[in-house]
């Protein structure tokens, strides 16, 4: 399949994001590996549609735009299934990581949602893009989204990560991220000892995701 040049700007790449509207996304499947039933192949296809470069490299997905994709998969009234990846975390510098400088900040300082309509029952095959939403916080989500980080951070750079779970974090929250039970990183015990964890990654509460696809200013209790 021939790629896809990259958008030339942001308004571009909203354009193409609004064609995918009402679109089923079969057709973004075409010479996809596993076609859409295997999990992130959706959005493979979306960011391939796009002219996303990024990959799977330490940049955004639009690099030269700085604009990162997320798409999630909603119902068919648009209310999110699940919470949204953001970033990993690397739990043994934990001690060392600020907001202002730190990857979760930069993967949401400006993002494209595209919903998918993805009934939990239905033919992977047939879900259906929605009006996307090109994003960036306010200062009072950034403030929230600030406040989370600082607080799950705080508790595994003083080797409390196995105190931080999933409730902690009014939207952003810390969960294991991994392709297996097996898989294991190194934290840092309170008394400074190493110790093996598993890897964990911050995600964004459906809560927080749905309210924001409503209302772009939205902050959600």
């Amino acid at each position: 399949m021939t790629a896809i040049a990259p958008p030339r700007n942001e308004a571009d790449l909203l354009a193409r994001a609004h064609a995918l509207r009402g679109a089923t996304l079969e057709r973004l499947a075409t010479g996809l590996a596993g076609g859409l039933h295997q999990k992130g192949k959706i959005g493979e296809a979306v960011e391939r549609a796009l002219g996303a470069t990024g990959g799977s490299g330490a940049v955004q997905d639009f690099p030269h735009l700085g604009v990162e994709l997320k798409t999630i998969p909603v119902s068919n009234s648009g209310i999110p299934h699940e919470s949204t990846f953001v970033c990993a975390v690397r739990i043994a510098d934990a001690d060392q990581l600020d907001w202002s400088s730190s990857w979760a900040r930069a993967k949401l300082s400006r993002v494209l949602w595209v919903p998918v309509v993805a009934p939990k029952r239905g033919n992977t095959a047939e879900r259906r893009g929605r009006t996307p939403l090109l994003w960036s916080p306010t200062a009072g989500q950034a403030r929230v989204l600030r406040d989370d980080f600082d607080e799950i951070v705080g508790l595994i750079g003083v080797g409390r990560v196995e105190d931080v779970s999933a409730h902690l974090g009014r939207w952003l929250q810390l969960r294991p991220k991994a392709a297996n039970g097996s898989v294991r990183t190194i934290a840092f015990a309170q008394d400074g000892e190493i110790v093996e964890t598993v890897p964990r990654g911050f995600y964004l509460r459906s809560s927080f995701t749905g309210a924001l696809l409503r209302d772009p200013e939205a902050e959600p209790g």
